[in-house]
């Protein structure tokens, strides 16, 4: 079996972590998959050795990929062009459509018009985006399929395994908490700063790393009130750590008794709340939908009120100054992932549906080695 996904931008971001392991998994299991992107946002090493990628904004080049490959299935991630294009290379196999972008007026477009394809389903990461996405359409079956991290590659590593010599160096006397993502509205990082003005003022023994944001639109924004907020010493900004590197960024952050803290305002999932909690390290959010679906509050994290810095550093401080509760959430985050956002947990459900759909069954019988 063969599948090809389309999605608009190549980011170093949940959608790409979440089909990184998706399709790695796939492959053990006789699913070949392939991408077409049409922008480079900095996504391309995460991506290129697991599978084939295409990277082109030629329509004649992209219908001549669909028309060349014989595709079993076709995935959309919230690019309406995509239709247009399916349509165009006379492909009259199975389109289905993924929903991830949380905000509605930019995925909107994405469903508004499906010009003239009839998908199967659409697929959405979290019964938070199913509500989402019914407010949008009301004609098309919406099921939930959570993304999947590999526990193999995102584990609590051993103290020798430890990569103690890449940057993010981890500082004696310093607990961390990891801030990461894009630069971007959403994720909200003046409220990233805020905290970190807070913290700076009280106390002298917290580090925080700001992962990610190279290539985000407000990357300069950030950078210029990063700056004039002489938060330089207390936040370390590293827009650039290879994918390959995340397990020993989360492995210091562990072993410093530290934690992540997200500040987004809005989320379909969350991909780097999974990885984080399979690495050991708690999670420190705001007490909304999604994230109430991944992290369970006291058990694997902590969730503040609303954008409350107050409230954020408080539960913040609640993990660092209790090592006792860091060690107890980092055992409880590990199993909590392992029993329900492992891929192989959740991917054996998109196998499951491509066989239904491509084949009439549910894979029952067919053998998965």
């Amino acid at each position: 079996m063969k599948v090809l996904v389309i999605w608009r931008l190549l980011t170093v971001g949940g959608v790409n972590a979440g089909w990184r392991n998706r399709s790695i998994y796939f492959k053990k299991h006789g699913i070949d998959t392939e991408f077409l992107y049409t922008t480079d946002h900095g996504g391309l090493h995460i991506m290129e050795d697991i599978a084939p990628v295409y990277l082109t904004k030629d329509e004649n080049e992209i219908v001549g990929i669909i028309k060349a490959n014989n595709y079993d299935a076709i995935i959309v991630v919230d690019t309406k062009d995509a239709y247009k294009w399916i349509r165009k290379a006379n492909y009259t196999g199975p389109v289905i459509i993924e929903a991830r972008t949380p905000e509605i007026i930019k995925l909107q477009p994405h469903l508004r018009t499906f010009r003239g394809i009839e998908p199967e389903t659409i697929i959405v990461p979290s019964k938070y985006q199913k509500r989402v996405v019914s407010i949008l359409t009301e004609t098309e079956p919406v099921q939930v399929i959570y993304n999947g991290v590999d526990t193999s590659f995102f584990r609590p590593l051993r103290e020798r395994e430890i990569d103690y010599h890449q940057v993010p160096v981890l500082q004696e006397e310093k607990k961390i908490i990891g801030w990461i993502g894009r630069v971007d509205k959403r994720k909200n990082w003046p409220m990233l700063l805020e905290i970190a003005k807070r913290i700076k003022a009280e106390r002298n023994d917290i580090e925080i790393w700001l992962i990610g944001g190279a290539q985000s639109v407000q990357r300069e924004q950030f950078a210029a009130k990063w700056q004039e907020e002489n938060l330089t010493d207390i936040l370390k900004w590293h827009p650039v750590i290879p994918y390959q590197q995340m397990p020993h960024v989360y492995a210091k952050i562990r072993k410093s008794g530290g934690c992540t803290l997200a500040t987004t305002k809005s989320e379909s999932f969350g991909n780097t709340f999974i990885e984080s909690m399979a690495c050991g390290v708690p999670v420190v959010a705001s007490n909304m939908m999604p994230v109430t679906e991944l992290v369970l509050q006291e058990k694997t994290g902590m969730l503040y009120y609303g954008q409350n810095v107050d409230d954020a550093v408080k539960k913040l401080y609640s993990i660092i100054d209790s090592p006792d509760r860091q060690q107890q959430m980092s055992k409880t985050a590990i199993q909590h992932v392992e029993q329900h956002f492992a891929i192989e947990v959740v991917a054996d459900q998109y196998i499951d549906l491509l066989y239904e759909i491509i084949h009439g069954s549910a894979g029952e019988g067919i053998s998965h080695d």
